[in-house]
Protein backbone atom coordinates (compact mmCIF):
# COMPACT_ATOMS: atom_id res chain seq x y z
CA UNK A 1 0.00 0.00 0.00
CA UNK A 2 1.32 3.40 -1.02
CA UNK A 3 0.95 5.83 2.16
CA UNK A 4 2.96 8.56 0.23
CA UNK A 5 1.58 12.14 -0.44
CA UNK A 6 2.75 14.84 -2.80
CA UNK A 7 4.80 17.51 0.09
CA UNK A 8 2.40 20.02 -0.89
CA UNK A 9 -0.59 18.12 -0.08
CA UNK A 10 0.62 17.00 3.11
CA UNK A 11 1.74 20.96 4.16
CA UNK A 12 -2.27 21.56 3.33
CA UNK A 13 -3.46 19.04 5.37
CA UNK A 14 -0.92 19.75 8.36
CA UNK A 15 -3.01 23.60 8.17
CA UNK A 16 0.47 25.47 6.80
CA UNK A 17 -1.36 26.95 3.55
CA UNK A 18 -4.06 25.67 1.00
CA UNK A 19 -2.79 23.67 -1.40
CA UNK A 20 -1.45 26.48 -3.98
CA UNK A 21 0.13 28.44 -1.49
CA UNK A 22 1.94 25.17 -0.02
CA UNK A 23 3.46 24.77 -3.34
CA UNK A 24 5.11 28.39 -3.17
CA UNK A 25 6.51 27.58 0.40
CA UNK A 26 7.97 24.89 -0.71
CA UNK A 27 9.50 26.10 -4.07
CA UNK A 28 10.74 29.03 -1.62
CA UNK A 29 13.32 26.37 0.00
CA UNK A 30 10.78 26.29 3.42
CA UNK A 31 10.44 22.53 3.41
CA UNK A 32 12.85 19.82 4.26
CA UNK A 33 12.83 16.25 3.91
CA UNK A 34 14.85 14.17 6.07
CA UNK A 35 17.64 17.42 6.78
CA UNK A 36 17.39 17.95 2.88
CA UNK A 37 15.92 21.11 1.71
CA UNK A 38 13.45 20.70 -1.37
CA UNK A 39 12.08 22.47 -3.82
CA UNK A 40 9.64 20.42 -5.42
CA UNK A 41 6.62 21.08 -4.52
CA UNK A 42 5.58 17.26 -6.82
CA UNK A 43 8.11 15.07 -4.28
CA UNK A 44 6.58 12.55 -2.02
CA UNK A 45 6.48 11.67 1.09
CA UNK A 46 5.99 9.26 3.62
CA UNK A 47 4.04 11.56 6.58
CA UNK A 48 4.41 8.01 9.12
CA UNK A 49 8.49 7.57 8.22
CA UNK A 50 10.30 10.57 6.72
CA UNK A 51 10.71 13.92 9.11
CA UNK A 52 9.40 17.08 7.39
CA UNK A 53 10.21 20.33 8.59
CA UNK A 54 8.62 23.90 7.83
CA UNK A 55 10.82 27.29 8.68
CA UNK A 56 12.57 24.23 10.95
CA UNK A 57 10.00 23.03 12.87
CA UNK A 58 8.30 19.40 12.68
CA UNK A 59 4.67 19.64 10.93
CA UNK A 60 1.79 17.12 11.38
CA UNK A 61 -1.85 16.99 10.17
CA UNK A 62 -4.05 18.83 12.52
CA UNK A 63 -7.59 19.19 13.78
CA UNK A 64 -9.29 20.32 11.15
CA UNK A 65 -11.13 23.54 12.12
CA UNK A 66 -13.56 26.04 10.03
CA UNK A 67 -14.56 29.26 10.90
CA UNK A 68 -17.23 31.81 9.46
CA UNK A 69 -15.90 35.19 9.79
CA UNK A 70 -17.46 38.77 9.60
CA UNK A 71 -14.63 40.63 7.94
CA UNK A 72 -15.01 44.40 9.41
CA UNK A 73 -13.54 47.34 7.21
CA UNK A 74 -9.55 47.72 7.67
CA UNK A 75 -8.77 44.42 8.02
CA UNK A 76 -6.08 42.73 6.20
CA UNK A 77 -7.33 39.16 4.74
CA UNK A 78 -3.84 36.72 5.05
CA UNK A 79 -2.53 34.93 7.89
CA UNK A 80 0.92 37.07 8.16
CA UNK A 81 1.69 40.65 6.80
CA UNK A 82 4.61 42.47 9.18
CA UNK A 83 2.99 45.95 7.34
CA UNK A 84 -0.81 45.33 8.29
CA UNK A 85 -1.90 47.19 11.05
CA UNK A 86 -5.04 44.52 11.51
CA UNK A 87 -5.46 40.66 10.79
CA UNK A 88 -8.66 38.75 10.10
CA UNK A 89 -6.64 35.94 11.82
CA UNK A 90 -6.44 38.26 15.01
CA UNK A 91 -10.18 38.04 15.15
CA UNK A 92 -10.33 34.20 15.78
CA UNK A 93 -8.42 31.97 17.76
CA UNK A 94 -5.08 31.71 17.86
CA UNK A 95 -4.84 27.94 17.91
CA UNK A 96 -4.81 25.73 15.75
CA UNK A 97 -3.44 28.59 13.20
CA UNK A 98 -5.63 28.80 10.31
CA UNK A 99 -5.68 30.98 7.06
CA UNK A 100 -8.02 32.51 5.21
CA UNK A 101 -9.72 30.77 2.14
CA UNK A 102 -9.78 33.35 -0.98
CA UNK A 103 -9.47 37.02 -0.24
CA UNK A 104 -11.67 40.10 0.40
CA UNK A 105 -9.59 43.43 0.29
CA UNK A 106 -9.29 45.78 3.08
CA UNK A 107 -11.82 47.87 2.59
CA UNK A 108 -14.80 45.25 1.29
CA UNK A 109 -16.73 43.44 4.65
CA UNK A 110 -18.59 40.42 4.80
CA UNK A 111 -18.46 36.72 5.14
CA UNK A 112 -15.06 34.98 4.92
CA UNK A 113 -13.94 31.17 5.94
CA UNK A 114 -10.59 30.57 7.74
CA UNK A 115 -9.74 26.72 8.50
CA UNK A 116 -6.33 24.40 8.45
CA UNK A 117 -7.88 22.40 6.21
CA UNK A 118 -6.21 22.79 2.83
CA UNK A 119 -8.47 20.35 0.45
CA UNK A 120 -11.39 22.69 1.56
CA UNK A 121 -9.72 26.02 0.24
CA UNK A 122 -8.69 24.30 -2.83
CA UNK A 123 -12.11 22.96 -3.47
CA UNK A 124 -13.98 27.02 -2.81
CA UNK A 125 -11.01 28.73 -4.72
CA UNK A 126 -10.01 26.76 -8.11
CA UNK A 127 -11.75 28.24 -11.25
CA UNK A 128 -12.74 25.14 -11.98
CA UNK A 129 -15.26 24.31 -9.06
CA UNK A 130 -17.12 27.15 -9.98
CA UNK A 131 -18.01 28.05 -6.62
CA UNK A 132 -20.61 31.07 -6.27
CA UNK A 133 -19.71 34.38 -3.98
CA UNK A 134 -23.03 36.64 -3.90
CA UNK A 135 -22.03 40.45 -3.10
CA UNK A 136 -24.24 43.64 -1.87
CA UNK A 137 -23.34 46.59 -3.82
CA UNK A 138 -23.70 50.41 -3.22
CA UNK A 139 -22.48 52.41 -5.83
CA UNK A 140 -21.38 55.99 -6.03
CA UNK A 141 -24.08 56.87 -8.43
CA UNK A 142 -26.85 55.14 -9.57
CA UNK A 143 -26.46 52.91 -12.53
CA UNK A 144 -28.70 53.24 -15.91
CA UNK A 145 -30.93 50.40 -17.44
CA UNK A 146 -28.41 50.49 -20.15
CA UNK A 147 -25.39 50.26 -17.24
CA UNK A 148 -27.15 47.21 -15.95
CA UNK A 149 -27.69 45.41 -19.09
CA UNK A 150 -24.22 46.20 -19.94
CA UNK A 151 -23.05 44.29 -16.83
CA UNK A 152 -25.33 41.29 -17.37
CA UNK A 153 -24.07 40.54 -21.09
CA UNK A 154 -20.39 40.59 -19.41
CA UNK A 155 -17.88 43.15 -19.61
CA UNK A 156 -14.36 42.56 -21.20
CA UNK A 157 -11.43 43.30 -18.18
CA UNK A 158 -7.86 44.01 -18.74
CA UNK A 159 -7.57 39.83 -17.45
CA UNK A 160 -10.67 38.67 -19.49
CA UNK A 161 -13.92 38.51 -20.18
CA UNK A 162 -16.38 38.40 -17.12
CA UNK A 163 -20.21 37.40 -17.49
CA UNK A 164 -21.74 37.53 -13.58
CA UNK A 165 -24.17 34.65 -13.16
CA UNK A 166 -26.58 37.50 -11.53
CA UNK A 167 -26.95 41.25 -11.54
CA UNK A 168 -29.98 42.74 -10.04
CA UNK A 169 -30.98 46.53 -8.61
CA UNK A 170 -31.37 45.98 -5.12
CA UNK A 171 -32.41 49.39 -3.83
CA UNK A 172 -31.01 53.38 -4.00
CA UNK A 173 -27.77 53.11 -5.87
CA UNK A 174 -27.85 49.39 -4.40
CA UNK A 175 -27.12 46.04 -6.22
CA UNK A 176 -26.57 42.40 -6.08
CA UNK A 177 -24.09 40.66 -8.07
CA UNK A 178 -24.21 36.58 -7.75
CA UNK A 179 -20.26 35.77 -9.14
CA UNK A 180 -18.02 32.71 -9.68
CA UNK A 181 -14.80 34.65 -10.27
CA UNK A 182 -12.04 34.62 -7.81
CA UNK A 183 -9.70 37.44 -10.18
CA UNK A 184 -8.56 40.33 -7.60
CA UNK A 185 -10.71 42.58 -7.22
CA UNK A 186 -13.38 41.67 -9.89
CA UNK A 187 -16.69 43.32 -8.62
CA UNK A 188 -15.00 46.75 -8.05
CA UNK A 189 -13.34 46.40 -11.60
CA UNK A 190 -16.85 45.22 -13.25
CA UNK A 191 -18.31 48.33 -11.51
CA UNK A 192 -15.66 50.83 -12.79
CA UNK A 193 -15.65 49.84 -16.31
CA UNK A 194 -18.83 51.11 -16.84
CA UNK A 195 -17.92 54.13 -15.77
CA UNK A 196 -18.81 54.10 -11.77
CA UNK A 197 -17.21 52.97 -8.39
CA UNK A 198 -18.01 50.86 -5.98
CA UNK A 199 -18.70 53.00 -1.83
CA UNK A 200 -19.33 49.84 0.03
CA UNK A 201 -19.05 45.95 -0.92
CA UNK A 202 -20.14 43.06 1.62
CA UNK A 203 -19.94 39.56 0.48
CA UNK A 204 -22.85 38.00 2.04
CA UNK A 205 -22.51 34.18 0.72
CA UNK A 206 -20.18 31.31 -0.73
CA UNK A 207 -21.60 28.78 -2.44
CA UNK A 208 -24.44 27.47 0.54
CA UNK A 209 -23.20 29.12 3.28
CA UNK A 210 -24.93 32.50 4.45
CA UNK A 211 -23.35 35.46 6.49
CA UNK A 212 -26.44 36.50 8.02
CA UNK A 213 -27.05 38.41 11.29
CA UNK A 214 -23.27 37.54 11.96
CA UNK A 215 -22.30 41.10 13.64
CA UNK A 216 -18.74 42.65 12.27
CA UNK A 217 -16.01 41.10 13.89
CA UNK A 218 -18.17 38.15 15.42
CA UNK A 219 -17.29 34.65 13.95
CA UNK A 220 -18.72 30.98 14.56
CA UNK A 221 -17.88 27.28 13.81
CA UNK A 222 -18.87 26.21 10.57
CA UNK A 223 -20.58 22.61 11.19
CA UNK A 224 -19.62 19.42 9.30
CA UNK A 225 -23.35 19.07 7.91
CA UNK A 226 -22.19 22.74 6.44
CA UNK A 227 -19.26 22.14 4.95
CA UNK A 228 -20.26 18.77 3.52
CA UNK A 229 -23.28 20.51 1.74
CA UNK A 230 -20.96 23.96 1.04
CA UNK A 231 -18.89 21.07 -0.89
CA UNK A 232 -21.14 18.88 -2.41
CA UNK A 233 -22.31 20.78 -5.41
CA UNK A 234 -18.64 19.64 -6.79
CA UNK A 235 -18.46 15.94 -6.13
CA UNK A 236 -20.18 14.93 -9.47
CA UNK A 237 -18.58 17.74 -11.15
CA UNK A 238 -15.11 17.61 -10.55
CA UNK A 239 -12.27 14.69 -10.16
CA UNK A 240 -10.91 14.77 -7.33
CA UNK A 241 -7.50 16.75 -6.78
CA UNK A 242 -4.34 15.15 -7.48
CA UNK A 243 -1.99 13.56 -4.46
Amino acid sequence: MDNTVKIAKYLAQAGIASRRKAELLVQKGLVSINKKVSTDPAIRVNPQTDKILYRGKPISPAQKVYYLLHKPLGYTCTAQDSHAEKLVGELVPAEPKVFPVGRLDKMTSGMLILTNDGDLALSLTHPRYQIEKEYEINTNFSLTENEITAIQKGVLLEDGFIRPDQFEKNGQKKYRIVIHSGKKRVVRRIIEKIGKSVAQLKRTRVGSLELKNLAPGKWRQISAPEINKLISPTKSSRQPPPV
